[in-house]
């Protein structure tokens, strides 16, 4: 049955109705596999972004060279693998419902998929399988004024913390909810913000703008403060994000409110999680960085010290004075 609205109320009803048919029920774990559909373009996406990886790494193989188990792992699993769970999933079906959903969205594709994908270090894998001229022009691309200006540290971090001020303090946010196109730009815009700072940061792909070791973790240490006060802010704030959105999808067991307050305690936890962990690791690699740095500078003076031995060893002793012989010059006693 086909009803007339009056001017202006037909979208937010038809919003309504279509969503609460389609998602009658509250949010529940099930519901991350009962609402899964592996369907669309970003399936297909990601999809071909394994293969590629994959075949990447058979072609290594085929020539006899390795390529680290762990990296493989990494991009497939909480990489690749992150960003289908909270978009083909449940979570992705409600993340137009529920901000609280959302949120978690928000994190896993700007910071927990950024650095799986990085610690696979496609980049390096692109460049020793790729053809001649294709890895010319990724080099090029990679070695760009563009991409040193945006992946510099400080921009890079400039635009991290910057984006979700200007997303949810601005109506932006609810642009996206009404627009779907735009709300899928909006996840791919995570996910590159996130892989445009913790690339370098991790610093295994031969990206520009790569800072030494105190320095990434100093930057990753400055992060921690900005998504605790987002968080808080959120979590304070009366005016609901998205404005009237949510309560327009007229759902009896959501309160957006309440709603709005977890997705805060979500935001400040779970960046605070991530960046804590991101630290340690940046810590370690620190590490591990100096101790093999040592371990060079000790290998350099041995052979430094060998190198000498050996000249010496080469080198001719010089000539001996005759020994003096007392007994045959002595004075006799009587002559003193």
């Amino acid at each position: 049955m086909h009803v007339e609205y009056p001017a202006g109320v037909p979208q937010i009803v038809e919003i309504t109705a279509l969503t609460s048919a389609g998602m009658p029920e509250p949010f529940t774990v099930a519901s991350i596999l009962t609402q899964t559909r592996v369907d669309g373009w970003l399936a297909a996406g990601l999809l071909i972004v394994a293969a590629c990886y994959l075949y990447g790494v058979h072609r290594l193989r085929l020539r006899g060279d390795s390529w680290p188990i762990a990296r493989t792992i990494f991009f497939l699993g909480p990489g690749l693998g992150s960003i289908a769970l909270v978009t083909l999933s449940g979570i992705g079906a409600y993340d137009t419902t529920m901000v609280s959903v959302h949120m978690v969205q928000h994190m896993v594709l700007g910071m927990v998929a950024p650095i799986f994908l990085a610690l696979g270090a496609p980049v390096t894998l692109a460049l020793r399988t790729l053809p001649v001229r294709p890895r010319r022009v990724l080099l090029a691309g990679v070695h760009s004024r563009v991409a040193k200006v945006i992946a510099f540290p400080l921009v890079a971090f400039g635009i991290f913390v910057a984006n979700p001020f200007v997303l949810y303090f601005t109506g932006l946010y609810e642009v996206t909810l009404r627009t779907p196109w735009l709300h899928e730009a909006m996840h791919a815009h995570f996910i590159a913000t996130g892989c445009l700072f913790f690339w370098p940061l991790l610093g295994l792909d031969p990206l520009p703008g790569r800072w030494p070791h105190p320095g990434r973790a100093l930057l990753m240490l400055l992060s921690v403060p900005f998504h605790t006060i987002l968080g808080l802010t959120i979590m304070q704030q009366t005016v609901l994000l998205g404005g009237d959105y949510y309560p327009s999808l007229g759902l009896s067991w959501l309160d957006p409110a309440a709603d709005q307050q977890l997705a805060g305690g979500i935001l400040w936890a779970g960046g605070e999680v991530v960046s804590v962990t991101m630290l340690g690791v940046l810590v370690a690699q620190w590490m591990r960085h100096s101790e093999r740095e040592a371990r060079r500078i000790d290998r350099q003076l041995d052979r430094e010290e060998e190198a000498a031995q050996r000249e010496n060893a080469a080198t001719p002793l010089p000539a001996q004075a005759p020994e003096y012989d007392q007994r045959a010059t002595a004075i006799p006693r009587g002559e003193r």
